[in-house]
């Protein structure tokens, strides 16, 4: 299928390894031109010379590290048509335990670095009436599993995901969301986890996954560049479970 992606500018947050990095590799087999922005150096020169994208070393936790890399991506691209909030992390332990300064840094990194990009964005795209949104949550944004700092966090993401795109879809921004399972990758928490105990991941397989295993990022990143594409346009303020059945909403 061809989404008619090719030479579309798109920033992916976040986009150095893991899900960001397989999301930022399906714009660029779509043709797109894509930017990634990450706090690692190195893991970004790594994408830059696999994928050939732009990269933008910055801290999403600093406002001014957003803003900077924000304007430096429409300096080199001259406009943006598709932003992807992807950064994000896991932090802390039970809400007792852990300290108010960590609930806030989960905050700026899951959810307050996606609303400060995704205002940016808006403002570029409501000039040309046209773009589009995905910001990537968590099946733990809608009920209990992960880190409470980070079910907080990403429920606020997916509310702001249904509130935004209602405000901006005049404009004919599109707004949406996708909501990540479980996903392997060798970066990620659950190839630690399996490393450490394989039987105990096994069980939580067979008990919670009705698919029986754990999903890819490829899977993830399918998602996101049809709901980025047109092929999409009726799609505004959804957020999509990508999870081989884990969750146990309803909707």
């Amino acid at each position: 299928m061809d989404l008619k992606l090719k030479g579309k500018k798109v920033l992916v947050t976040g986009g150095s390894k893991g899900i960001g990095r397989a999301i930022a590799e399906a714009f660029v087999r779509e043709g797109a031109t894509v930017g990634v922005t990450a706090r690692g150096r190195e893991a970004l020169e790594t994408v830059r010379q696999a994928l050939g994208v732009s990269i933008y070393p910055g801290d999403v936790l600093k406002s001014t590290d957003r803003v900077r890399v924000f304007e430096q991506f429409i300096q080199e691209h001259g406009t943006i048509d598709i932003l992807i909030n992807n950064a994000g992390g896991s932090m802390g332990g039970g809400a007792l335990d852990t300290d108010i300064e960590v609930f806030e840094e989960a905050l700026r990194l899951n959810y307050l670095s996606a609303v400060h990009f995704s205002k940016m964005a808006a403002e570029v795209m409501k000039e040309k009436r046209s773009g589009a949104i995905v910001n990537i949550s968590s099946i733990y944004g809608r009920e209990s599993g992960g880190k409470i700092t980070y079910n907080n966090a990403k429920a606020a993401l997916i509310s702001f995901t249904k509130g935004f795109a209602d405000e901006v879809i005049r404009y004919g921004i599109r707004v949406n969301g996708v909501a990540p399972g479980a996903i392997l990758h060798p970066t990620g928490n659950w190839i630690k986890r399996q490393e450490a105990d394989p039987e105990r991941i096994r069980r939580f397989i067979d008990t919670h996954i009705p698919a029986g295993r754990f999903g890819t990022v490829e899977e993830v990143a399918n998602v996101v560049v049809f709901l980025a594409s047109e092929k999409a346009s009726w799609i505004v303020g959804a957020t999509i479970n990508v999870d081989g059945g884990q969750s146990y909403m309803n909707f």
